[in-house]
């Protein structure tokens, strides 16, 4: 190879290299100063009153985004969390937040509604646009309208299950794309 084309290449895959070193950190749990996953929040929950971070402090939880008028991601996603809390029996300490990035349609009432088809220990949190997309830029979340009539739209959002340690600090993506009973024993690793 000619050292004309060498010098371009070796910068490719250096470059390459940083990204995969980068998303690895991400991916693994590993946090950089700049990369912080997480953080602050006060909503309403489906269940009356405010909740905060604070409230989950001590104990590590998952945090889902998405909205109740989903037509198959977001419920396939609550049910296979609520199989995952079942297989984990009465614990109470485990808790997962279902966190709206649709708060013009999804009010306290409706989450509440909606979420009583799934295990009661996943909370359903609203709030005003701007508390919500607060908590969306905190978590690193995509999330957009897309085109519709009126009402009738969808919203377009990333579709991540986070799992945060006791101390509300971002571990890692957890995986739900395995029988519920091992995705158990793994979240009960982290008590």
């Amino acid at each position: 190879m000619s050292r004309r084309f060498f010098l371009p290449f070796a910068i490719s895959i250096l470059g390459l290299a940083g990204v995969g070193v980068a998303s690895f950190m991400i991916v693994s749990g590993q946090q950089t100063q700049g990369a912080l996953i997480g953080g602050p929040f006060r909503l309403a929950s489906a269940n009356g009153g405010e909740v905060t971070d604070a409230n989950f402090k001590g104990r590590p939880f998952l945090v889902f985004f998405g909205y109740t008028h989903c037509p198959d991601i977001c419920p396939t996603v609550l049910f296979e969390i609520s199989q995952v809390l079942k297989a984990m029996g009465d614990d109470k300490q485990i808790r997962a937040l279902f966190i709206t990035v649709d708060p013009e349609r999804d009010t306290p009432a409706v989450m509440k509604e909606y979420l009583s088809s799934f295990d009661p220990r996943i909370i359903g949190l609203s709030g005003t646009r701007q508390e919500t997309d607060a908590v969306e830029r905190a978590y690193r979340v995509y999330a957009r309208k897309a085109p519709g009539h009126g009402s009738d739209y969808a919203m377009d959002h990333t579709a991540v299950v986070y799992l945060m340690d006791k101390q509300g600090r971002f571990v890692t993506a957890f995986n739900l794309d395995r029988p519920p009973q091992i995705a158990a024993k793994d979240l009960a690793t982290y008590f």
